[in-house]
């Protein structure tokens, strides 16, 4: 049976850092759900309740054009070897593309510079 929390403890959050993939899932109101893959050192967790993750450029950008109809967003991470978990975290979401004004001071973390980033979510 799963678990739910209402928080990212340090245990999750310790989990989040060892991976090095996870999946994000967004969809609007109508149409298809879109399900990708990220990754490339871009998430971190900011505190119990903030996730920051850079979107880098890759496929299509589904998921900031969902975002604008609706902010639902659930991030997944798995691991099937040292220490079998899948860890979901649904929430609400935004994109902060970088003209977006003090997008620095509200995403202060220590994602590392990259020249693809297109938004921060």
């Amino acid at each position: 049976m799963a678990k739910q929390f209402n928080r990212i403890n340090e245990d999750h959050a310790r989990f989040i850092a060892a991976q090095h993939i996870f999946f994000s899932g967004t969809a609007a109101a109508e149409g298809r759900v879109n399900i990708s893959p990220k990754g490339m050192d871009s998430l971190r967790v900011m505190d119990p309740n903030r996730i920051v993750w850079r979107n880098l450029t890759g496929s299509g950008n589904e998921t900031a054009g969902h975002l604008r109809q609706m902010n639902r967003m659930t991030l997944m991470w798995c691991s099937f070897a040292t220490r079998p978990l899948i860890l979901r975290a649904y929430g609400s979401a935004r994109t902060l593309h970088p003209a977006t004004r003090n997008l620095r001071s509200s995403t202060r973390c220590s994602l590392p510079t990259q020249a693809r980033a297109r938004s921060m979510t």
